[in-house]
């Protein structure tokens, strides 16, 4: 058997936000019954034919790390987790709709995966968006995932998918959105098989997806 090219995703956010069950829907094809909280990093993988039935297929294998902790961890703890996040292809930041703190965390994270966490700006500048300098000159793809949109009240959901929204653009992602009755919202022209190859994932408006 040849041998396939190595695809290396963190996934990264603060505990409690679905990063675990995330995984094990990607690489399992199934919902996870029972998630536990994850202790250091939990890797699983799942082998994807990019472009497959086109004259472009390839075959990747893809190694999903479900990064654990938080971001207000002691530098120790951090400095611990910094070996995984050597020679990183994505990076997957999953955040909680329902709970705003969760996104503004994610800027942390991503700091702290491209080492860039000793910059003085801290997590929001004066006019209270993110500072997007910080990931002017990043080369590593960057993906937004939304959990738990199904319960925020109708009524709501405007409000909060616009704040995601920009979020996203302050990260120079493409954002997807879940909801438990395995319904995803997903921007127009978008597939997450490019995700290994490309900087973006382009952007529109959005749209629903069926996951059988």
């Amino acid at each position: 058997m040849a041998s396939l090219d190595r695809v290396k995703v963190l996934v990264l956010g603060d505990s409690g936000v679905g990063k675990s069950s995330l995984v094990h829907l990607l690489c399992q094809n199934q919902v996870l019954g029972n998630p536990s909280w994850t202790v250091g990093c939990s890797v699983d993988v799942r082998v994807h034919d990019y472009k497959e039935g086109t004259p472009e297929e390839k075959t990747y294998y893809i190694e999903l790390w479900d990064v654990g902790g938080s971001v207000g961890s002691a530098s120790s703890v951090k400095s611990t987790r910094a070996v995984f996040y050597n020679s990183v292809n994505g990076i997957i930041l999953v955040h909680d709709l329902t709970n705003k703190k969760s996104s503004q965390n994610l800027y942390r994270w991503s700091l702290e995966a491209l080492n860039r966490d000793s910059v003085p700006t801290g997590v929001l500048v004066t006019n209270g968006d993110y500072d997007r300098e910080q990931f002017a000159d990043n080369q590593i793809p960057l993906l937004v995932i939304g959990t738990k949109l199904d319960q925020i009240h109708e009524t709501k959901r405007h409000e909060v998918l616009t704040r995601t929204a920009f979020l996203a653009e302050d990260f120079n992602a493409e954002e997807i959105n879940l909801v438990i009755e395995k319904r995803y919202f997903l921007r127009e022209g978008n597939q997450i098989p490019g995700f290994p190859d490309r900087k973006r994932f382009g952007a529109g408006t959005l749209k629903s997806l069926h996951y059988d």
